[in-house]
């Protein structure tokens, strides 16, 4: 009570009616002042500001027409090879020579295409049906290579053709070379099975490998070319690895989804 009286007292006093009053301290108003400016800078951001989404996914270079696996149309015992991997070689070109029990036979490619693996070896002996080489599809050797990207199903609708996508590449080190530049083609309407992607890369290893977590979409991407490089294909650093590229060889990509959000929340 007595402290009451002594502030009605003071506040009734004529003496203190023309005192300036002090709304806040120079540290106050300095506080305020940055408050100000980080609230208002916030309501900008939230307003005008983008936030990025990516979606990471492993996959294959190709020259994107898929590959075939070759099969042994005769028993017997490979006698020659005839072709080399890597090599492209034409439709119907003799690739062993098998002797039978009716004499030697010549085993042939079905579709031109580059050899990518070649399982027979001089003196190996074949059953029929037996796999004997994985050749993949491919008319010229310099016809442009295109990624292959085998992105959960559950997050592939989110991936629109357009898309930018970065992919560092197995055989040249991203901390060197950067990554390489390209742009979604296609997006699968369909999950695939491990089957399905062996037989499309030729390969039940890779099928097996690109599906250990589930049936992925294929999410096809373009390579951006590039003259200036020696890989002929745009990437990160100036000029990228000083080699070609080569098929069947893997890579990570980043897909860029929808490149920016617009943020419609703000923090208190």
């Amino acid at each position: 009570m007595q402290f009451r009286q002594q502030a009605l007292s003071k506040a009734q006093s004529a003496e203190d009616i023309d005192l300036p009053v002090r709304y806040a301290r120079p540290q106050g108003w300095l506080a305020l002042a940055v408050t100000v400016v980080v609230m208002a800078g916030a309501a900008v951001w939230a307003v005008t500001g983008t936030v990025s989404n990516t979606l990471d996914a492993t996959g294959i270079l190709t020259h994107g027409q898929g590959s075939y696996v070759l099969q042994s149309p005769i028993a017997g015992q490979v006698t020659s090879v005839l072709a080399q991997e890597g090599s492209t070689l034409p439709a119907g070109a003799p690739l062993l020579k098998v002797r039978t029990t009716r004499g030697t036979t010549v085993v042939r490619t079905i579709a031109a295409g580059r050899l990518t693996t070649l399982s027979a070896s001089i003196g190996s002996v074949l059953n029929t049906g037996a796999n004997v080489a994985s050749v993949e599809r491919v008319r010229h050797s310099d016809d442009p290579l295109v990624a292959t990207l085998y992105v959960p199903a559950d997050r592939a609708a989110s991936v629109r053709v357009g898309a930018s996508v970065d992919l560092g590449v197995q055989s040249a080190p991203t901390q060197t070379y950067g990554v390489l530049r390209g742009q979604v083609r296609a997006v699968g309407r369909t999950a695939q099975s491990s089957q399905q992607i062996g037989s499309y890369l030729g390969s039940e290893q890779l099928g097996e490998e690109f599906s250990k977590h589930g049936p992925p979409v294929a999410v096809q991407v373009r390579l951006d070319r590039e003259r200036g490089t020696r890989s002929g294909y745009r990437w990160s650093s100036p000029e990228g690895p000083p080699f070609a590229l080569g098929s069947m060889t893997l890579t990570d990509g980043t897909v860029h989804l929808d490149a920016q959000h617009p943020i419609d929340w703000l923090l208190p």
